[in-house]
């Protein structure tokens, strides 16, 4: 049994009628939906047509939103629904990040996940869901999509249905009958500073100062749509830098260790009470980004071990335990096992690279789906790493070995690390969503903050004052520690950049 919809686009009046028969049905709040009407409009004055589209949960059949969900609470009934659970979401947003038709939102009442859950309650009791029941031209139809007896099964057989994004593999069970075909690509809509009914448009992105449905002008104009905040801000954006760096000092520090550079308190001390307090700062704002931060530790015993959210929980939880040994060896002064060292920075590797995975979880946002980032990441980890001992080192020898290697590491990790942020953008032929998370990064209001700050302040200048303070008999404090503080600020800008953008291209 699969339970599936169509819904007959030429039947369809653009009533809302489905809209609101959801909202009483489940106490949707004011401001959310489960379903929702979207409106465009194409052609010129005085030849002109308005189109309708109705946008829900497709029900997937390989739901990305389960596999990412941490806590379980998205669930495949063995109806082929997917239903929810809000007492086990703790509101990270993954979910919304993964499913790549902006089916889920975060309820204002519950601040937890929410979406069309085919009226499961209903279905039970078997009875059809609220918005099959109110259509007044009967343009949706929900059914079994395995029982060849079935209307939705015959109708799927005998005519020209289409499905939104199946290039996604999700196995979409939400099917349309004479939809207009620039519904399936949001990129190919130009949403309007301002709507019918309504100002400012809400769907209008003021982050990027692009249209947030992007797209070709003209095609066709979004003239209603409901508001879709992007679900991840600054607190992510800043997470990834803080785990550079923690991964990142264990990694280099590590290095350091195994070549024999420094045997005194960088080591022993300086190096693993920085990874744990950038370790800590990690998981504090992991914890503080969560609608539900409450519910945190559902995380440990909730877990649902085919999300990356888990894996990087306990990946940074058994990096925190190995510092934490680091660090009181070397307080007691007992010796440092090499295992051990070793051993913490392989987890500290883990740590700056996991994020890849996750982030290749969210199937959304294909900007994030970058064959180069896992690469990349490790990359930062080193040259943040790098740059956080530097600033540390300097503090107490200016003219160490260790300093002089730090200085090394930063100028080999540089320059790969702008060619990566190129390859990245080269990358920007790969899909639609792609080239315009790309435009907004290179040439909307987001271009500053990449070209100034994170490739001219974060990369170039940096690398030019490190040749210049080795061109000296040691490096030189002043300079060495503004290349390095300017390449953690450039790092960290590049993340704001490349959460932001990748979250630019519409999803519906």
């Amino acid at each position: 049994m699969r339970y599936g919809f169509v819904i007959d686009h030429n039947r369809c009046i653009g009533c809302h009628a489905c809209t609101v028969a959801c909202k009483e049905e489940h106490n949707v709040p004011v401001g959310v939906f489960r379903t929702w009407v979207k409106y465009i409009e194409k052609g010129e004055f005085p030849d002109t047509s308005r189109h309708f589209g109705v946008m829900r949960c497709n029900h997937c059949d390989a739901a990305p939103c389960i596999e990412i969900c941490p806590t379980r609470a998205l669930v495949r009934r063995d109806d082929g629904i997917v239903d929810f659970d809000n007492s086990r979401c703790i509101g990270c947003k993954s979910c919304m990040q993964a499913c790549p038709y902006d089916a889920l939102y975060i309820d204002p009442d519950s601040h937890t996940a929410a979406k069309c859950n085919f009226c499961a309650h209903r279905i039970d009791l078997n009875l059809e869901p609220a918005c099959v029941v109110v259509c007044p031209t009967r343009a949706i139809m929900a059914g079994d999509l395995d029982d060849p007896q079935s209307a939705i099964s015959r109708t799927v057989a005998t005519r020209k249905v289409a499905a939104r994004k199946p290039q996604k593999g999700t196995r979409p069970k939400l099917f349309y009958v004479g939809i207009d075909g620039d519904f399936l690509q949001p990129s190919m809509m130009e949403s309007q500073r301002e709507h019918i009914f309504a100002e400012p448009n809400p769907a209008f992105n003021p982050h990027t100062g692009a249209a947030r449905d992007g797209g070709a002008p003209g095609t066709a104009r979004v003239v209603y749509d409901v508001a879709h905040p992007q679900p991840w801000g600054w607190m992510v954006a800043l997470y990834l830098w803080t785990k550079s760096i923690a991964g990142g000092v264990l990694i280099v520090a590590g290095i350091l260790a195994g070549l024999h550079l420094d045997d005194g308190v960088l080591l022993t001390i300086a190096s693993p009470a920085m990874a744990l307090v950038f370790l800590a700062a990690t998981s504090v704002l992991l914890i503080a980004d969560l609608k539900r931060w409450d519910r945190f530790y559902y995380i440990l015993i909730k877990p649902n071990p085919s999300s990356w959210l888990v894996w990087g929980a306990w990946i940074l939880i058994a990096a925190s335990a190995l510092a934490t040994s680091w660090l009181a060896l070397g307080i007691l002064n007992r010796g440092i096992p090499s295992a051990l060292v070793w051993l913490a920075a392989v987890l500290g590797l883990a740590a700056a690279c996991y994020s890849a995975f996750l982030f290749a979880q969210a199937k959304g946002r294909d900007l994030w789906q970058s064959p180069l980032f896992v690469w990349h990441l490790a990359v930062q980890a080193v040259l943040a790493g790098a740059a956080a001992l530097l600033v540390l080192e300097l503090a107490f020898d200016h003219n160490s070995p260790a300093a002089r290697a730090l200085v090394w590491t930063m100028i080999f990790a540089l320059p790969i690390h702008a060619f990566m942020i190129l390859g990245e953008i080269a990358t920007s032929a790969a899909s639609e969503d792609v080239h315009h998370a790309v435009q907004v990064m290179t040439h909307g209001t987001l271009g500053k903050a990449l070209w100034l700050a994170a490739i001219a302040c974060g990369t170039i200048i940096p690398l030019l004052l490190l040749i210049a303070a080795l061109t000296h008999h040691a490096p030189t404090q002043p300079m060495a520690a503004v290349a390095a503080l300017g390449a953690l600020l450039g790092l960290l800008f590049y993340e704001h950049v490349w959460i932001t953008a990748g979250q630019a291209p519409a999803l519906s």
